[in-house]
């Protein structure tokens, strides 16, 4: 009696403990950058989504126009008003994980997208432990 009432609580149990997690909402469109600076245009890129600055809302007269501080020598002439600074991002969990461009230091960090409930995007990039969140708003 007992096994047969364990027999039926594993098979019921059991397609619950494999079912497979619901993807994350998928951040592709148009996003406004925090402080409103620039909009970014999320969309696939290959198997990933890679993301492009499409335009610069407040330039900056200081800033450089083109991606200077590359460490390759060879990208160093593109202009930063069209650049791709998310590449390779692929659902992890109930986020998107790839990478993400800073073309004022020239690196590039570990990142994730989020897409949150208020319909905001939270982009965090990480050095080591370190993490850093920016909230950005659909583009309309």
């Amino acid at each position: 009696m007992i096994a047969r009432f364990a027999i039926a609580a594993v098979a019921v149990t059991l397609p619950l403990a494999t079912a497979a997690p619901a993807a994350p909402t998928s951040p592709a469109g148009r996003w406004l950058t925090e402080g409103n600076q620039a909009i970014v245009e999320i969309a696939p890129c290959g198997p990933a989504l890679c993301g492009a600055i499409v335009k610069v809302l407040k330039p900056d007269p200081k800033a450089p126009k083109t991606d200077v501080n590359n460490p390759d020598p060879s990208l160093r002439n593109r202009p930063t008003s069209s650049l791709r600074i998310l590449t390779g991002f692929a659902p992890d969990k109930a986020r998107w994980k790839g990478q993400v461009y800073d073309p004022r230091s020239g690196r590039t960090y570990k990142s994730f997208l989020a897409v949150q409930a208020d319909g905001t995007l939270a982009l965090t990039g990480c050095v080591w432990k370190l993490c850093q969140t920016q909230s950005w708003r659909r583009a309309q």
